[in-house]
């Protein structure tokens, strides 16, 4: 499998004086066949609203033994803080403990990749997008098998949330 990684620093200066700098990792794979691969799994529910949704999800999430220690409502903060109306848009932090600790234990750091974002957002023909972050890509660059192990779990409980909604 080839991997492209780009890397992107940013900062970021607002009119209201937030100042925020990062890092944006954008990853391009390809598998063996040349496929490129995504670094999210996806789907649309139709005929949900929004808040629906986030709760079926919250609820298919829990099936599969995650919870939601973190929730953040994009559209309300850039409300807040930029004075932008933006659509819904809400990011939920998944994480299954059992694994997190697993995780953890075989790799100190890798609380920088956890929780496991999962995106819940309302298009303007109402539908409903979920996405969540496929785990082996957002790892790739963690050289720990046990840590790939644990990557491999959760991307398969999170296509399993994906395919049930």
């Amino acid at each position: 499998m080839h991997v492209k990684t780009v890397k992107i620093n940013f900062h970021l200066k607002t009119k209201s004086g937030l100042n925020a700098t990062g890092v944006i990792l954008l990853y391009r794979m390809k598998s063996k066949k040349n496929r490129i691969m995504s670094y999210f799994l996806s789907t649309t529910i139709k005929g949900k609203s929004f808040d629906e949704a986030v709760e079926q999800v919250k609820a298919e999430l829990g099936n599969e033994g995650f919870g939601i220690p973190t929730e953040v409502e994009m559209n309300n903060i850039f409300k807040q803080k930029l004075d932008v109306d933006f659509r819904k848009y809400r990011i939920l932090g998944a994480c299954n403990p059992k694994f997190a600790l697993k995780a953890v234990k075989s790799e100190k750091n890798i609380g920088v990749l956890l929780p496991c974002s999962v995106v819940v957002q309302e298009h303007e023909n109402g539908d409903v997008e979920v996405a969540a972050v496929d785990p082996v890509v957002s790892m790739t660059e963690v050289k720990n098998e046990t840590v790939q192990e644990v990557a491999a779990e959760i991307r398969s409980r999170l296509e399993k949330v994906i395919q049930s909604l």
